[in-house]
Parts: structure tokens; C-alpha cells; sequence
């Protein structure tokens, strides 16, 4: 296993020193999922809820995510992001929304926690503006899928 980067030797938290390393092209993808009602997606696809458009109001949010990351997460480095993309699938079986996302710099440092705060925060919002006709939503499987750097 590896050495944790954001302990000092002190075990102590600490931001970790990328001054050293070469700027680089970065790209990171994540994917996460909300479960809900196949009504709740009749409801969201048909425009139908008290709110407003739902994927429209969680793809902007976890676009706007992506770049405050660095407002969220106490040591990430603060990120020029170059693009940030939500995406969303609705499988045949209609019981979830299939959220992905990416990110991509030209830095020192990767890109792949902006990615997971923009699935994160896109399923949040889905959540906040469902949960008045669905409480049993569950958002689960968030995690990074790919990471690149050149």
C-alpha cells in the first residue's frame, strides 16, 4: 500500500507539495448512480415536478461543482478547470440514473476529485428536487473510472 500524501510525519493533515511536478494535460471521469421510482422518472423525463427541469438544474450543478472543489475539500488544490461534462443514462430497467462526469486541466495535479464532486453534487441536486414525491431515492456507486495524464 502506498503512503498516504496528505499526512505529514506527524500524522498530521497537510496539502501536498506539487511545486516540483510538470504541468500536464490531466483528464479524470467518474460515475455514481441515484436509485428511484420508475414513477420519479416519469415525473422527471415528462417535466413534471414542482421544481423544474431536473437534469437540466444537476448537470449545471455538478458543472459548477467541478470548479468549486477546492471550496469543499479542505486540502485539494485550487483548478484552473479547462472542461467540465455531466452526462446522464437511463438504463432499460428504470430504476436509476446512470451519472457520469469529466474533467480536464493542464496542471500539476490530477483532476479526478472535481469529477467525483461534479457526480456527487449532480445526484444531490436529482435528490433535493425528487424528494418531496420519492424518499426511498439511494444514492450509491460513486467512483472514479478513469484518469488520464500526457
Amino acid at each position: 500500500m502506498s503512503e498516504l500524501t496528505h499526512i505529514d510525519a506527524e500524522g498530521e493533515a497537510r496539502m501536498v507539495d506539487v511545486s516540483a511536478k510538470p504541468v500536464q494535460d490531466r483528464e479524470a471521469m467518474a460515475r455514481g448512480e441515484i436509485r428511484l421510482a420508475a414513477a420519479t422518472l416519469d415525473a422527471i423525463e415528462s417535466g413534471d415536478t414542482a421544481k423544474g427541469n431536473v437534469l437540466a438544474t444537476a448537470r449545471l450543478a455538478g458543472i459548477m461543482a467541478a470548479k468549486k472543489t477546492a471550496d469543499l475539500i479542505p486540502l485539494c488544490h485550487p483548478l484552473p478547470i479547462t472542461h467540465a461534462e455531466v452526462d446522464f443514462e437511463i438504463p432499460a430497467s428504470r430504476d436509476r440514473i446512470v451519472i457520469t462526469a469529466s474533467a480536464r486541466i493542464s496542471a500539476k495535479t490530477g483532476v479526478e476529485m472535481e469529477a467525483l464532486t461534479a457526480v456527487s453534487t449532480a445526484a444531490l441536486t436529482i435528490y433535493d428536487m425528487c424528494k418531496a414525491i420519492d424518499k426511498g431515492m439511494v444514492i450509491s456507486e460513486i467512483s472514479v473510472t478513469s484518469k488520464t495524464k500526457r
